[in-house]
């Protein structure tokens, strides 16, 4: 859409002989949230909508340190769960403990942290009764 209006063209129909062409080349097909329905347009407005929008694409959490920490030991339960050796197993679970260990010598605003650490041994006695 580089080209200039021609004089004496009405402005409406420069714009949708534009539309029109692009849409017969095919500029239109691949766009992205094509066949996706319409965002709720009922939500009250936020003026940080492409914020949370951003934030939600980057998949980035602004929960208080606490809480980050209780999901971080959750997912390491189930990346135990998923893992195929035992080795990983334990760089798993000790990575976690570093974190909770820092955690509870000084603790972080928020919540309450209410996690312990992993026991290393049993979780990979665990792990080894539901892998043979």
């Amino acid at each position: 859409m580089t080209e200039r209006k021609p004089p004496g063209v009405s402005f409406e129909s420069f714009v949708e002989k534009q539309i029109r062409e692009a849409e017969e080349r095919g500029d239109f097909r691949n766009l992205s949230g094509f066949g996706k329905p319409l965002p709720d347009d009922t939500a009250p407005y936020d003026d940080l909508w492409w914020v949370r929008q951003k934030l939600h694409r980057e998949g980035v959490s602004v929960l208080p340190p606490a809480l980050a920490l209780r999901k971080e030991a959750e997912d390491a339960v189930e990346a135990v769960a998923e893992a195929r050796t035992e080795a990983r197993v334990r760089e798993i679970l000790t990575a976690v403990n570093e974190k909770i260990a820092a955690a509870v010598r000084r603790p972080p605003p928020g919540p309450p942290l209410n996690v312990k650490p992993f026991d290393v041994d049993a979780v990979v006695g665990e792990w080894r009764a539901a892998h043979t």
